[in-house]
């Protein structure tokens, strides 16, 4: 119904107060006498959309084409909003996984995809290439573990994950991060439990990460978490704060043990190769001599038998020349003066014989 007067008066439609106010009592934007431009009737904008929307639609202006007409534009916005709900896109770093009524139906990888329009399908699009970290071990106490040699090591280390199946990943873990971290911590111990405290802390850093990656993924996978271990990184390891002082002391004197031991250890082998050597040279000597020996009897043998055998072949020459030879080597090494006395000249008793030698005379010459 239009603002109109109520009297009959014919001020126009706006009734309430005078100088041409409006039903609130306040005057219409524009102006203020009668003869001014008058507000618009709502009733009548309501009627000029209706018989637009009518003209649109192909509808009449008979009575209850209104009614019809407002049914067609909720239609039409139902139309939309079901094409709308049925299309959806997954961005390169997130899977889609699809629902029907609440069921798992099927998992969708990058871009653009047809569903059943909402509520019939509902999709939940995670983000599978983000990396995120779980810290374990840096509350009080709770990096504290024991080793395979009975010590007590504080450890803290980090946990590096993503999703691997979203499906999996979405329905079967409630608390990704607490159930990462709580299957680490048992791992960490487990490994922990089976390692040495000096190996932990210097030689078998790489070799524990490797074996609690691998063991927690393979319990998270018998889960069915739908989750990617791609790292675990040590941090800290040390003795807990109550021992340290002592066991640094303990390893100062592990290490001047080894130093002394190394010490040692290079003496001994600058000393044991030079005695190596000298036996070695020693023992070729022996080896030598021992050989030269055997040589030369072996060829006194054969020169006595070769002998032996002339002998008996002609005893009579053999002994003459053998007799002969003898004293060759005799008198070879002695001074001799040889003095014929059958060609009569007689020697003198005082002669000095030794003088006449070949040695008296060098020696006399000097």
């Amino acid at each position: 119904m239009p603002w109109n007067d109520q009297n009959g008066g014919g001020n126009g439609g706006w009734q309430g107060g005078g100088d041409n106010r409006g039903p609130w009592g306040k005057p219409p934007k524009g102006g203020g006498n009668g003869n001014g431009q008058q507000p618009p009737d709502l009733e009548e904008l309501i009627a000029q959309g209706q018989e637009k929307l009518r003209g649109i639609f192909g509808g009449g202006k008979g009575d209850g084409s209104g009614a019809g007409g407002i049914f067609a534009i909720v239609g039409l916005i139902l139309v939309a909003f079901l094409g709308f709900s049925s299309v959806y896109r997954v961005d390169t770093d997130q899977q889609g996984v699809v629902l029907r009524f609440g069921e798992y139906v099927r998992t969708e990888r990058s871009g653009l995809h047809f569903k059943l329009p909402y509520p019939i399908e509902v999709v939940y699009k995670p983000t599978v290439t983000q990396i995120n970290s779980v810290p374990v071990g840096l509350s009080a106490g709770e990096g504290l573990m024991l080793t395979g040699d009975e010590n007590i090591v504080d450890i803290n280390f980090t946990v590096q994950w993503q999703i691997k199946e979203a499906e999996s990943f979405l329905f079967n873990v409630a608390a990704p991060e607490r159930a990462v971290k709580a299957v680490a911590e048992s791992t960490m111990r487990e490994v922990v439990g089976q390692s040495a405290l000096q190996a932990l802390l210097t030689t078998d850093r790489n070799k524990v990460q490797q074996a609690v990656t691998s063991l927690v993924q393979a319990t998270l996978d018998s889960y069915k978490a739908g989750i990617l271990i791609t790292e675990v990184k040590l941090g800290d390891v040390r003795p807990p704060q109550q021992v340290n002082e002592a066991f640094q002391d303990v390893q100062a004197a592990k290490a001047d043990q080894e130093r002394a031991q190394n010490v040692a250890d290079a003496y001994a082998n600058s000393v044991i190769p030079e005695a190596r050597g000298e036996a070695a040279k020693i023992t070729q000597a022996a080896d030598a001599y021992r050989e030269q020996t055997v040589a030369e009897a072996q060829g006194e043998a054969a020169r006595f038998l070769a002998i032996y055998n002339e002998y008996k072949a002609a005893k009579g020459v053999t002994r003459e020349r053998m007799y002969l030879e003898t004293m060759e080597k005799v008198l070879s090494s002695s001074s001799k003066i040889v003095i014929d006395n059958k060609g009569g000249a007689g020697v003198l008793p005082y002669l000095p014989l030794n003088g006449l030698s070949p040695k008296a005379a060098s020696g006399s010459a000097k």
